[in-house]
């Protein structure tokens, strides 16, 4: 493990577009779901958007469990 994997690993987002896929609908959808309500292009989420949220923060739990088992079993090198 480099620092530079662990960093990308570490700072990766979930993008709308993930979010879209995985609820079967459009990027616009979503985009519009996450407007606030007061606004004339607001749209109402996916109805199914709870387990389908909890299905993809559960493979970004698992991810950075991952990550800090690996990161726990690198050596510390002394810096010099």
């Amino acid at each position: 493990m480099d620092f530079k994997k662990a960093t990308d690993i570490l700072t990766r987002r979930i993008t709308a577009d993930e979010i879209a896929e995985a609820a079967g609908v459009s990027i616009s959808s979503i985009a519009r779901a996450r407007l606030d309500q007061s606004s004339s292009a607001y749209r109402s989420p996916p109805p199914d958007w709870p387990p389908v949220l909890a299905h993809l923060a559960r493979e970004r739990c698992r991810e950075l469990t991952d990550l800090t088992r690996a990161l726990e079993n690198v050596p510390i090198r002394p810096e010099g």
